[in-house]
């Protein structure tokens, strides 16, 4: 059953209940990642290995996603921050995920020599089993990460070239 979670904006990446951080290094210059994030959304079910299915989403002039993850549960999302050189965030606004009252995603882009530092952040507000869970989940949600990152990094050279 899908239910609508209390609206957040960016400061809540910072001052959520629950943040868990992960970063790593891609090779691919920070604008083909922001791409690969904000322009290509049904690209992400390519690269990220949990996320099914991804589509872009208009309401009201407003610019969302559709996210559909392994295990069924489902996101309606709205960007909140879009910065091709260094930041996609966007919030939930919907979700079948019990227990959630908030949470954003804010991935940050650090440019590095002619690499990228990836910074994501999934920010929560939940009751204490949805808190618990989630932290109890952080080892499985760093491999994700990490892996997605990786995919994304081979697919980005692989369509174009050297990656910068």
């Amino acid at each position: 059953m899908a239910r609508r979670l209390r609206p957040v904006g960016l400061d809540f990446v910072e001052a959520a209940p629950l943040r868990l951080v992960f970063v790593a290094h891609m090779a691919a210059a920070p604008r083909r990642v922001y791409a690969a994030l904000a322009e290509d959304v049904p690209g992400w079910a390519r690269w990220f290995r949990a996320v099914t299915a991804a589509r872009p989403v208009e309401r009201a002039a407003v610019k969302g996603r559709e996210i559909r993850l392994l295990g069924g549960a489902r996101f309606l999302e709205t960007v909140l921050a879009e910065d091709p050189s260094r930041r996609y965030a966007y919030r939930v606004d919907v979700t079948n995920a019990p227990g959630v009252r908030a949470m954003a995603e804010d991935w940050q882009l650090l440019a590095v020599g002619t690499g990228t530092v990836v910074r994501w952040t999934v920010a929560v507000d939940g009751s204490a089993p949805v808190r618990l869970a989630a932290a109890l989940a952080r080892p499985g949600l760093g491999y994700a990460f990490r892996d997605a990152v990786h995919c994304l990094d081979r697919r980005l050279t692989a369509m174009h070239g050297r990656p910068s």
